[in-house]
């Protein structure tokens, strides 16, 4: 199972319209996962996600997470990317955001729409700091 250089896990991050699943810990200890849209900013994973739920209060207790991004095609390759999530609610840099993470998933002609949609009141924008890569590619060879 070769290891990605730095500039494969890059690619491979910012590749297409995979999702990340994202790890977070609740206040019991126990863990949490979720599927979000993110972008790669330099050394930073974006990603936008309510204050009320479960992994944005997760974060404001304890910003570390993980994330997993894999392609499910053969011969299999993932990346995991560990690192410290740090939280704002300045709601134009929150919508500025939004609108970029949803022009990746959702095409440039609907960006500013879900821009509008959520970056609004009670979303936060989660910057996590990247710690951590590991990076695998073809599994199954």
């Amino acid at each position: 199972m070769p290891q990605m250089t730095e500039p494969q896990w890059r690619a491979f991050l910012s590749a297409g319209t995979r999702t990340g699943k994202l790890a977070t810990t609740r206040a019991d200890g126990s863990p949490h996962v979720a599927p979000v849209w993110f972008l790669l900013d330099g050394d930073d994973l974006v990603l936008n996600t309510g204050a009320d739920t479960v992994k944005g209060r997760n974060l404001a207790r304890d910003g570390r997470a993980m994330l997993c991004v894999d392609d499910d095609r053969p011969p299999f390759d993932f990346v995991l990317v560990r690192g410290k999530a740090t939280l704002s609610e300045d709601l134009a840099e929150v919508r500025h955001w939004a609108a970029r993470i949803a022009a990746r998933y959702m095409g440039e002609d609907r960006a500013e729409e879900y821009g509008a949609r959520n970056g609004v009141p009670g979303e936060l924008l989660v910057r996590i700091r990247i710690q951590k890569v590991t990076a695998v590619g073809a599994v199954a060879d």
